[in-house]
């Protein structure tokens, strides 16, 4: 190997739009690496913005969903079924320039297969999607291609002017491509509408290694963002998006009635735009709720910010919550889900569609909604907040059935069996690349 590192015998890149901060995706990909790399397979990142190793990223600008032309294209792409020769041409030209720095980078990185997250997936980065299904085929490379949200599952791609890319791209049919996803109604869909096979593989946590306990550092978060220390710290830990569903999180800190009750959302509007969280502002000063966005303290790793403010990561946050609200109205599977579990934490949930398929059947203890708040999904909270030997059992029991269905075992599993059979070895090794 180019590198004489001993521990590793293949090579692996994630290609993705962006491979930084604490965004699904990105927390995924983590974890893939993680389990990968005990398999003795090293890893790789080719990305439009990232913070793993230098050593071992490619930046492409152009592959970030918000660099500007891949913005003005998208801008130009939905919301409308008429297109122009320019957005033809600007599609092509920049997946062309997008191909030629993928092709640089596999092969500078030696990889013996790609894995692609959700950028052949949801149409965020057209040209990258192009530019991906080209070099495969041109390199002959295997592709296991994880697939977190789809273009059919978003109403703001429904209209668009791009539908040929879409079907050439999001998703492709190749016969080096191993498609996964991450829940059984998506597996349905994703063959109804394409043809082609593909495994689920939920979404994981490392539940074989408990979280470390909170410590001086993670307690100091809550006088950081200004609560005090007997506050009620109900956390949102989720991005300000419209399926979120955060005004029901606000109602039920209102319907609480607690004085000490806080809200506190842990990520920014993300690439949706603001007026949610413009709604969110406006929904919480109308029931008098006390709603703390905390987005600027959280990074992945812990620090200090150029304003001398205190950085906390993801587990600092959720060491400090007292209760976790997921009112999501859709998820691709339920990643915040998984973390309030991970973490030990009590959880109100809406009975979303995934969560009532893949996740309720296996046990969890849990305070579930359907659409609407009542007063008996109140009182509830209420026992949880008040009755520390009820709370403790109800986390103790959804982490042994978490560790059960959702662990870095699960995953690993899953990858064994796509690389142990025989007609993927040839896909994902990459057909004696070397």
């Amino acid at each position: 190997m180019a590198s004489g590192n001993n521990k590793y015998d293949r090579r692996v890149a994630f290609v993705s739009t962006r491979i930084r901060g604490t965004d699904g995706v990105t927390l995924e990909i983590a974890k893939w690496a993680s389990v990968i790399e005990r398999a003795g397979i090293e890893c790789f990142f080719i990305t439009g913005a990232s913070d793993r190793p230098a050593n071992r990223t490619a930046l492409i600008p152009e592959a970030h969903f918000n660099h500007p032309e891949i913005l003005d294209i998208s801008q130009r792409a939905f919301g409308t079924e008429k297109r122009d020769s320019r957005l033809t041409d600007d599609i092509i030209r920049l997946a062309r320039k997008i191909r030629t720095q993928l092709n640089e980078a596999i092969n500078q990185f030696n990889v013996d297969a790609i894995i692609a997250e959700n950028a052949l997936t949801i149409p965020m980065n057209i040209p990258l999607g192009l530019a991906l299904v080209e070099a495969i085929q041109e390199q002959q490379i295997g592709c296991v291609a994880h697939h977190h949200d789809f273009y059919w599952e978003r109403d703001r791609f429904l209209v668009n002017a791009v539908d040929d890319f879409l079907h050439y791209a999001f998703p492709p049919a190749l016969a080096q491509i191993q498609h996964v996803v991450i829940n059984s109604p998506q597996s349905e869909e994703f063959s109804r509408r394409t043809g082609l096979s593909c495994r689920i593989v939920p979404n994981v946590m490392d539940f074989a290694n408990p979280p470390v306990l909170a410590d001086g550092y993670s307690k100091q978060f809550r006088s950081a963002i200004g609560l005090e220390e007997d506050d009620i710290l109900f956390l949102q830990p989720t991005r300000v998006v419209a399926r979120k569903g955060i005004e029901h999180a606000i109602e039920v800190v209102r319907r609480l009635n607690l004085p000490n009750a806080k809200l506190v959302i842990s990520h920014e509007s993300g690439d949706e735009g603001n007026e949610y969280l413009e709604r969110i502002r406006e929904y919480a000063e109308l029931l008098d709720v006390d709603v703390r966005y905390v987005a600027d303290w959280i990074r992945p790793e812990r620090g200090t910010g150029p304003d001398g403010r205190l950085l906390f990561t993801l587990q600092d946050v959720f060491s400090q919550a007292d209760f976790v609200t997921y009112p999501s109205e859709y998820e691709g599977f339920g990643n915040a889900f998984l973390e309030a579990i991970y973490y030990k934490k009590p959880v109100i949930c809406n009975r979303y569609t995934i969560y009532r398929m893949d996740i309720e059947p296996c046990g969890f203890n849990t305070i579930v909604f359907d659409g609407f708040l009542r007063n008996a999904t109140i009182d509830h909270i209420r026992r949880v907040l008040d009755d520390g030997s009820y709370r403790q059992e109800m986390v103790d029991t959804n982490y042994e059935i978490a560790r059960k269905y959702f662990s870095y075992e699960v995953l690993e599993a899953e990858l064994r069996l796509m690389v142990e059979r025989p007609h993927n070895v040839y896909r994902l090794i990459g057909r004696s690349r070397r």
